[in-house]
C-alpha cells in the first residue's frame, strides 16, 4: 500500500494474465465439421462408381492420404486452442506453436471485425531470430493483450 491508501497496481511479471479462447470462430469450427461429414459422404456415395475402376496401389494411397488430411486438418480446426500464459503466447495446432514476449521483435495485428465470425483474428509474430508465425484467435483480446506484454517488455529493456 502506498501513503494514501491505494493499492499500487502489481509489477508486469507479478500479473500473470491467463486467457484462452478456440482458435477459430464458431461458424468456422461448425462449417469445417460439415465439410468433413460432407466429404465423407459424397466418398460412401460415390463407393460403387469407385469399386468398378481399376486401382493402382499409388492411386488407393493418394486418394487414402487426401482422406486422412481433409479429416486431420477439420480436427485441428475444431479443437485447436489459443492460450496466453503470463507472457507466453501458446496455440495447439498440428504443432504446439509456442513464442514468448521478450522473443519478439515484431508484431502484426490482422483484425477486420465485421468478419471475425468468419475470418479469426490473427496476429503475425517476427521472432528476434528472424523466425515468423501466426497465432490465431477467435477472441481478439487474447491477441491484444499478447500484444501489450510484448509492448511492455520492450520497453523494460
Amino acid at each position: 500500500m502506498s501513503d494514501n491508501g491505494a493499492e499500487s497496481p502489481p509489477a508486469l511479471d507479478d500479473a500473470p494474465v491467463s486467457l484462452e479462447s478456440p482458435a477459430y470462430p464458431r461458424f468456422v469450427r461448425i462449417l469445417a465439421v460439415i465439410f468433413v461429414v460432407d466429404l465423407i459422404g459424397f466418398g460412401l456415395w460415390s463407393m460403387p462408381a469407385l469399386r468398378g475402376e481399376s486401382w493402382t496401389a499409388g492411386s488407393m494411397a493418394l486418394f487414402g492420404l487426401a482422406a486422412l488430411c481433409i479429416g486431420w486438418m477439420g480436427y485441428w480446426i475444431v479443437n485447436s486452442r489459443t492460450r496466453l500464459e503470463g507472457d507466453e503466447l501458446i496455440q495447439t495446432w498440428l504443432w504446439t506453436k509456442r513464442v514468448r514476449a521478450s522473443d519478439v521483435a515484431q508484431l502484426k495485428l490482422v483484425h477486420w471485425p465485421w468478419l471475425q465470425q468468419v475470418i479469426a483474428p490473427r496476429l503475425l509474430v517476427r521472432r528476434r531470430n528472424g523466425a515468423v508465425g501466426w497465432f490465431h484467435s477467435a477472441d481478439a483480446r487474447l491477441l491484444t493483450e499478447f500484444a501489450h506484454r510484448v509492448a511492455a517488455h520492450n520497453f523494460k529493456s
